[in-house]
């Protein structure tokens, strides 16, 4: 059935002796094997890496991301993309996005519900724990990132304020930067496992152009503060998250009164409304 092969899918990567612990112990605790107690394995093996770790995910995926209308369907659209059914029909493996805009907008939020949506593990690579003292430690780094990124795949990795972490490439004098960004682009480039990346940034102008073109990433997506009519969605959303009901508010006025305001910022409205209502 849809179920054992989640749960096979799940278990991808895993040694047989780890499989095999990860389903008994599933059956220890709950009585029945899932998707989830798979994961849970799989979370030990990145968690040895030092340079990788997995995240919550929403729990209602892409339901929990207001407005963005033209990036969630295409985000669906990729759903079953790492499918036998989608390797069958000739479609290439996705390779992942760029999500650029200004802080609070939603950036971290959709790349984590992209995950959910899909119904895969999320991992956060942290691109400045790479960096060593030793010679050729950042570059082996990386090399054993991504050798645990592949060995769990299929997997989201999200690699969060990319521009921080690829600033200086070609001006420092080591050329360690350089370097990391080499194997980076040459992985994306390259990389055949069913390895979903989602990056995210603030500016633009600071990316090499490299990383831009397509073949590294399918597409780049521009996040921007959302419109008077997402801001109601917005408000809704965090109104319903916090146990109130979204109709009992005047939010196309708390909209119309708040131009200019990123999700974050409208969240921390409900937040201190709901100190001040407590």
């Amino acid at each position: 059935g849809v179920d054992r092969a989640r749960i096979v899918e799940a278990a991808a990567g895993l040694s047989a002796v780890e499989a095999e612990s990860a389903y008994a112990l599933a059956c220890v605790r709950g009585g029945k094997v899932d998707a989830a107690a798979v994961l849970d394995a799989k979370q030990a093996v990145v968690r040895k890496s030092g340079v990788l770790e997995f995240h919550e995910v929403p729990a209602n995926g892409l339901d929990d991301v207001a407005g963005l209308d033209l990036l969630k369907p295409w985000l669906t659209q990729r759903r079953r993309a790492f499918s036998p059914e989608a390797k069958a029909f000739g479609l290439d493996t996705p390779k992942g996005a760029l999500f650029v805009g200004p802080p609070g907008t939603g950036k971290s939020l959709t790349a984590r519900a992209t995950a959910a949506a899909w119904g895969l593990p999320l991992i956060r690579l942290d691109v400045a724990r790479l960096l060593g003292s030793l010679v050729g430690e950042s570059e082996g780094n990386l090399r054993a990132a991504i050798r645990v990124v592949e060995s769990v795949a299929p997997c989201v990795v999200w690699v969060d304020e990319i521009e921080k972490a690829l600033a200086g490439a070609g001006t420092d004098t080591s050329g360690v930067s350089t370097r990391l960004v080499g194997s980076l682009l040459t992985w994306l480039s390259e990389k055949t496992a069913p390895v979903y990346v989602v990056a995210t940034a603030n500016d633009v102008s600071s990316l090499p152009p490299e990383l831009l073109r397509k073949g590294r990433l399918d597409e780049v997506w521009y996040v921007d503060l959302p419109t008077t009519r997402e801001r109601e969605a917005i408000l809704a959303v965090h109104l319903r998250r916090r146990g109130r009901e979204p109709a009992a508010f005047a939010l196309g006025h708390l909209a119309s009164q708040s131009p200019g305001f990123s999700g974050a910022e409208l969240e921390a409205c409900v937040i201190e409304a709901l100190y001040a209502a407590f």
